[in-house]
């Protein structure tokens, strides 16, 4: 203890010794802000991983849909209760 003291006395020390505390806490880029941005950044990436599948997903779809018409007439009675003028349509929910 008495050593950390006799070193604290310093001034070369003492100043490192400031100049750390500030940059880890007082700084704009302090520790808390860098460790909230890291996992603001981890989750973003993670959101962009969902959302490039989901797009590749969506796109294979289209592209069935866009290239078998019994597909896109399946989709459109299923989805949006599209139906021909001489048929009636019953919705059964379980």
């Amino acid at each position: 203890m008495q050593r950390l003291l006799r070193q604290l006395k310093n001034k070369y020390v003492a100043g490192i010794f400031l100049f750390v505390i500030w940059l880890m806490f007082f700084d704009q880029n302090n520790m808390i802000d860098r460790y909230k941005t890291r996992r603001q950044l981890e989750r973003l990436k993670a959101d962009k991983a969902y959302y490039l599948k989901k797009i590749a997903a969506d796109s294979a779809r289209l592209e069935e849909l866009k290239s078998d018409a019994d597909h896109l007439e399946k989709f459109a009675r299923e989805q949006y209760l599209m139906k021909k003028d001489n048929e009636d349509i019953f919705i059964i929910k379980e």
